[in-house]
């Protein structure tokens, strides 16, 4: 793997993470293109993060009112 690709992905990461992010899964695939002619590697990077919101109005009951979602 490119050293490279693991620095971007760390960065990546440090990005996420400064925005409140908790990253629990991280994969990174490295691949040869198989829609260009270049030689050129790419990779794609899979994060799959987590971050807890508070509840605002919510009083715990699980029933939010002013929900547009909720149906009456």
């Amino acid at each position: 793997m490119d050293e490279d690709m693991l620095a971007d992905q760390r960065r990546l990461v440090e990005l996420i993470e400064a925005e409140g992010w908790d990253v629990t899964d991280l994969e990174i695939s490295a691949y040869d293109s198989p829609w260009a002619d270049e030689d050129d590697p790419e990779a794609t990077v899979t994060i799959t993060a987590r971050k807890p919101y508070e509840g605002g109005d919510d009083d715990g009951d699980g029933e939010d009112d002013e929900s547009p979602y909720r149906l009456k």
